[in-house]
């Protein structure tokens, strides 16, 4: 799996009610939650997102509530990957639950700067600033979580027979 685009950098301990508001969990239309998504900390998000850009960001990403729309909002938004130092362990699974990729790479986070041009080969564990020709080794996703994302999250690798 590779990824390339444009980063959209955020800090640390980005939590699920930035992410989503709780303000708008009363829908689970994945277009309208995505409409929303990053509004509270970043109100340009939603304008300035294309698809297949990168999220980046710091610790703890992802914290506060277990929310599934969190995720949800983030890959109906555009975003094709989010590259942190950490994510909150709920938000981790939640992510790769409904198909979101997400890597944990602090030297990558550090050297990535809002704006770059980014590219994440998850298969062979490397995430490539172009902007500044510096790479970042980070750990290859495991082959079935691999096929979890391909296939758009678990449930549909279940359907498949992918995942059992």
């Amino acid at each position: 799996m590779k990824f390339n685009g444009k980063a959209i950098k955020y800090g640390n301990n980005v939590d699920t009610d930035v992410i989503i508001p709780a303000r708008y969990l009363n829908t689970s239309d994945k277009k309208e939650l995505a409409s929303h998504c990053m509004e509270d900390i970043d109100a340009e998000f939603t304008k300035k997102v294309c698809a297949g850009d990168i999220m980046v960001a710091g610790f703890n990403f992802g914290c506060g509530s277990s929310r599934e729309h969190a995720p949800i909002a983030i890959k109906e938004s555009g975003i094709s990957v989010v590259i942190a130092k950490s994510f909150a362990r709920i938000f981790y699974r939640n992510s790769i639950n409904i198909g979101l990729a997400i890597v944990e790479c602090p030297e990558a986070v550090e050297g990535i700067e809002n704006g770059d041009k980014v590219e994440a080969d998850l298969d062979n564990g490397v995430i490539y600033n172009r902007t500044t020709n510096k790479a970042f080794k980070t750990q290859p996703f495991p082959a079935f979580i691999q096929k979890i994302i391909e296939n758009g999250g678990l449930v549909a690798s279940i359907q498949k027979g992918d995942v059992k």
